[in-house]
Order: C-alpha cells, then sequence, then structure tokens
C-alpha cells in the first residue's frame, strides 16, 4: 500500500468523524474506527471465488481469504467493496447485484486496530478465464464449493470463516 493511502476515522456508532489517517502506521485510539469490506463472491452455479494472500503481506501471509480490503478515504462501503474486487481480481461487479448482508466491529486498543467490517454477498456470472489476481494482493485463485472452504478453514488456511458463515446465515 502506498504511505499516501488515506481512511476515515468513524466514531463507535459508525459515523464519520470528519477526520481522516494515513493508513501505513495508524494507530486507532478508544472510539475511533476504520472500515472493512469482505466480498462474498458467487457464481450461479454456487461455487465462491477465493484468493491466497501474498507472501508478503504484514498480516496472515499465504491464507486463503475472499477479495476485501479497507475502505480509502471519501469512499462509501459498497464503492470500496466493488474497487477492492476489481483491483484484487480483475472482475467487474458493478452491474452485478450488490447486497451488504453483515456488519460487525471489531476493538484492539493495544494494537489500535479499531474497526467495522462490512460483508457483502454477490453473484455474479464469471469464468476463471475471466480472473486477473493482482500479485501485490494474491499469489493464487480458486472457485470452489463451500465445503473447500470449509476444509481449508480447518486447516487453519482460511480468514473470517466464521465470519462468513454467520453473514450467510443472516441471508
Amino acid at each position: 500500500m502506498s504511505g499516501t493511502e488515506r481512511f476515515d476515522i468513524y466514531d463507535g456508532n459508525k459515523q464519520l468523524t470528519g477526520r481522516t489517517m494515513e493508513r501505513a502506521g495508524s494507530f486507532l485510539k478508544e472510539g475511533e474506527y476504520c472500515l472493512i469490506v469482505l466480498c462474498i463472491l458467487t457464481r450461479p452455479d454456487g461455487r465462491f471465488l477465493i484468493t491466497k494472500r501474498a507472501m508478503d503481506k504484514h498480516w496472515a501471509p499465504g491464507a486463503w481469504e475472499v477479495p476485501g480490503g479497507g475502505v480509502q478515504a471519501g469512499e462509501t462501503s459498497e464503492e470500496a467493496v466493488v474497487r477492492e474486487v476489481r483491483e484484487e481480481t480483475g472482475l467487474d461487479i458493478r452491474e452485478a447485484k450488490v447486497r451488504l448482508i453483515d456488519s460487525y466491529s471489531n476493538v484492539d486498543l493495544a494494537r489500535g486496530d479499531n474497526y467495522f467490517v462490512d460483508i457483502y454477498y454477490v453473484t455474479a456470472d464469471f469464468t476463471e478465464a475471466d480472473v486477473s489476481i493482482e500479485a501485490a494482493e494474491a499469489t493464487d485463485f480458486a472457485i470452489v464449493p463451500f465445503e473447500r472452504m470449509t476444509e481449508l478453514h480447518r486447516n487453519g488456511e482460511f480468514l473470517h470463516y466464521e465470519r462468513i458463515v454467520t453473514a450467510l446465515g443472516k441471508m
């Protein structure tokens, strides 16, 4: 990530404070949050797109996950999920039905890592040939049945699994 990338700071009620912060080296205080998005991206055949994190990532290198990332300053949550999916996979989901299905918060005051996460569900018609992984973000991708994500989770190789299951249960 560029050292100049900025994000909006939200309060505990997920309302914008009017302040921003540079992402690199950020440390959020009590009552300050950033916003993250995740995209559960499925095809009409019920298979899910997952990506394998680049090995130079600070957190969870090499783990499998669904596309997502940080919401940039001035961007809405939905704009961010569309951008993140495009950046990480090359897929354009603007014409797809993009549905917010869950949101949760995390507070880690010791690390200054406080955030809200919006989880989106999108069904789009795409093939392996349509996917173009961004090397800075991921090393691989797979289009898998849900059972494969469960297996990866059991092996400790898949991120956010419980949150994804919870979100899918709210649909």
